[in-house]
């Protein structure tokens, strides 16, 4: 701007640093009863700014349609994904129209960027909008770039913000194709906006330039996997998450436990997806970014100020939620394996076993090369303590109990570490969860036991460790975890008595069982019951009634518990007549209620399909089990 002195430019520039020192310094000092105080004041030093540029633009005799007051011009919102017109239509970036408009542009994005924060939005949006109006006259160029790229990275969040999420996807998509064309086409560093106010001794250096334009694009992509996630574009999310992740290591602009914890979260879409080794990439990349954050500061609660003591529950916190991504990440592994290997009744499938460990052999060198090229996070400093983590955990599918253990002992290391964060006193729903986790990793690795004596101690872990949870529990504040706990028991109990029943059988037929494994299979038999009737119960009215409709979230659960206590009763062994007639009438009585359930509520019976044909049968067959044993009791009369 040609009529501005050197001594009035250099007021400019004053008045633009003070402007941003109240936002980025002195505003995290206001008071709680005015909390924008410093705002409020670099937004006059803003306006003044403004006006001063429209002075020496009218002193030139030059007309600017961008001087329209704000009240008067109308705000007009781009198409979705527009973004071809910048590099082919309006002035040059470098001419002084174009330098005019981009320093107009970017006291008008300060400004909107100011009322935004202010939490004025309509305001914000309007000054936004003001800056693409000047920008829209400018050709794209190495002075504009990064203006064009940061506001429409700002009315994304704005739009975003308004749960319009493809509003924010237009202005995001635009700021990406504007990025990618100017890369491929100029790919000079450009101007950072700040430049616009600075005097020519203090302006950047080409790679402090780089730098910042390429952190604007990693926002871009940054907003951009958020807005993909809330359209349900889940693999475009992960894909832009992740490459935002690779490009805040490389430009080294990361909040160590943020990125850990984003970097965490995104293993976690990873692994339901079934590429462990991405996950395990993306786990050991936040263990090791997770370790920046320095150690967690020993507790001295003598000389501990707040601060320190509010760090030192951050980091200890964030870690244990990285320990209950790993958890989760061997816990699917063994469970995704245990479906590759299982027959029809549950079991492994040996034939399917060795034919897997063939194929492994043959495909794993290959694809581990192919599949780790493409999305390696770490720098020179964090690239082989990341590859050391990865090396030891295992991301093929466990195909023996050797292999399987290993990935349980990594899930169980973990559970310890989550625990020291997340106790009882204070966590109770996270502490049972990660409970519930360890109980799950016993059962998938109890399926590669051979052994059905050590088996049957894996389970007996899992009672010992939500037995005494699950009884303790106030079912008044923990209902739903409490019927979650009382179903899992039966359920582990039922499978450790098939388990006693198969090692007795394996020795001697039913008819010879020796009392100890009758006393034994039977107490294991009454748990099962027991638990699963703890269940029913808890569904009843506080008056004790039976619910005459069961609601969605618990129709099957209820129904297969029922099945399940017919089951139970029936197999009771007892030598006493008038035992096995009530154990009998018992089974006849659960089995009934699933047949008349389902018959009152024919939509029910979509849920419990195998268990309601079982029951229709037992109910025709077990009153004629009932009346031969009525006949053997009155002929011993």
């Amino acid at each position: 701007m040609a009529s501005i002195n050197s001594h009035e430019w250099r007021a400019i520039c004053d008045k633009f640093t003070n402007a941003q020192n109240l936002t980025d310094v002195e505003s995290r000092n206001d008071p709680e009863n005015d909390p924008y105080r410093s705002k409020y004041k670099a937004r006059e030093l803003l306006r003044e700014i403004y006006c001063s540029l429209k002075n020496f633009e009218a002193g030139e005799g030059e007309e600017d349609s961008g001087g329209e007051s704000s009240e008067q011009r109308p705000v007009d919102v781009p198409e979705s994904g527009q973004g071809g017109e910048e590099f082919s239509h309006g002035f040059s970036g470098d001419s002084a129209a174009g330098l005019r408009a981009a320093k107009l542009g970017a006291v008008e994005y300060y400004l909107g960027v100011n009322h935004v924060d202010t939490e004025e939005l309509s305001a914000g949006q309007e000054h936004l909008m003001n800056c693409m109006k000047l920008l829209e006259r400018c050709r794209v160029s190495s002075e504009n770039v990064s203006l064009f790229i940061h506001v429409r990275n700002q009315l994304g969040i704005l739009w975003a913000g308004r749960d319009e999420t493809e509003m924010a996807q237009g202005f995001l998509e635009t700021a990406e194709s504007v990025y990618k064309r100017y890369t491929k086409e100029d790919g000079s560093p450009p101007t950072d906006m700040s430049e616009y106010f600075t005097t020519e001794e203090k302006l950047l250096t080409h790679q402090e330039r780089t730098k910042r334009f390429e952190l604007a694009y990693t926002h871009t992509m940054y907003y951009l996997a958020q807005v993909y996630k809330n359209l349900g574009e889940t693999e475009r999310a992960a894909t832009y998450c992740h490459s935002t992740l690779q490009r805040q290591l490389k430009l080294n602009q990361f909040s160590p436990m943020e990125w850990a914890l984003n970097a965490a979260t995104l293993s976690q879409y990873y692994i339901t997806k079934g590429r462990y080794m991405e996950g395990r990439h993306c786990l050991a990349a936040a263990t090791v970014i997770s370790g920046l954050a320095g150690e967690v500061p020993s507790e001295a609660a003598a000389q501990e100020s707040e601060t320190e003591r509010d760090r030192r529950e951050q980091l200890r916190q964030k870690r244990a939620e990285i320990a209950r991504c790993w958890i989760k990440y061997s816990l699917n592994l063994l469970q995704d394996s245990k479906k590759l290997l299982e027959d029809n009744i549950g079991e492994l499938d040996t034939d399917r076993q060795e034919e897997l460990k063939r194929a492994r052999r043959r495909e794993e060198e290959e694809e581990e090369k192919e599949r780790k090229s493409a999305l390696l996070f770490g720098s020179e400093d964090t690239f082989d303590s990341i590859a050391s983590l990865e090396e030891k955990v295992s991301c093929l599918f466990p195909l023996d109990f050797t292999e399987a253990r290993a990935v349980f002992l990594v899930g169980q290391n973990y559970v310890t570490q989550a625990k020291d964060y997340f106790e009882m006193d204070g966590y109770v729903t996270d502490h049972i969860e990660i409970l519930q986790d360890h109980s799950a990793l016993f059962r998938a690795l109890a399926f590669f036991e051979e052994d059905l004596e050590r088996r049957c101690k894996m389970h007996k872990r899992r009672v010992d460790m939500l037995e005494p949870i699950c009884n303790d529990l106030n079912s008044q504040y923990y209902l739903m975890i409490r019927r979650q706990l009382m179903f899992e028991l039966a359920e582990i109990y039922n499978e450790m008595m098939d388990l006693k029943l198969t090692l007795a059988n394996r020795q001697a037929d039913t008819q010879s069982l020796d009392n100890h494994t009758i006393k034994k299979f039977n107490h294991l038999c009454s748990a099962s019951a027991k638990y699963f009737q703890m269940f029913l119960d808890s569904l009843r009215s506080p008056e004790g009634k039976v619910p005459e409709h069961l609601e969605e979230e618990v129709l099957r659960p209820a129904l297969v518990a029922r099945f399940r206590v017919a089951r139970l009763y029936s197999r009771l062994i007892s030598s006493v007549p008038t035992i096995q007639l009530e154990n009998l009438n018992k089974s006849l009585e659960n089995y009934k209620y699933v047949v008349q359930y389902c018959e009152a509520h024919p939509e029910a019976a979509a849920a419990v399909t195998t268990e309601l044909e079982l029951s229709t049968e037992m109910v025709g067959l077990l009153p004629l089990k009932i009346n031969r044993l009525k006949a053997r009791m009155a002929s011993n009369n």
